[in-house]
């Protein structure tokens, strides 16, 4: 809260202390839910790829890791993006 917003406050009459509620944060769920839909696909990806290639305990892993974090961050992009959207649009609306 800037200074101006504070003195703002006190010639109203309220206390500024009282006005630091955080705000609700409504992506959230959609955050963690786009990266757990992004890791489990990401597991069955990598399941598929060990099992077709006949890979080693060892390069499994890497494939495992790889796909976790490459569907992981997708999930987190594609929750981004429609944030984004959703904020564009309700900033038009006002």
């Amino acid at each position: 809260m800037s200074n101006k917003e504070k003195m703002a406050m006190i010639e109203r009459g309220l206390e500024p202390s009282a006005a630091r509620v955080s705000a609700p944060k409504p992506f959230i769920s959609l955050k963690f839910g786009l990266l757990l839909v992004g890791l489990g696909l990401g597991l069955l990806i990598a399941l598929f790829t060990v099992r077709a290639t006949g890979l080693d305990d060892e390069e499994g892993v890497a494939v495992y890791f790889g796909f976790l974090s490459i569907c992981g961050g997708l999930g987190l992009i594609l929750s981004y993006v429609v944030e984004k959207n959703w904020l564009d649009k309700q900033k038009d609306l006002n």
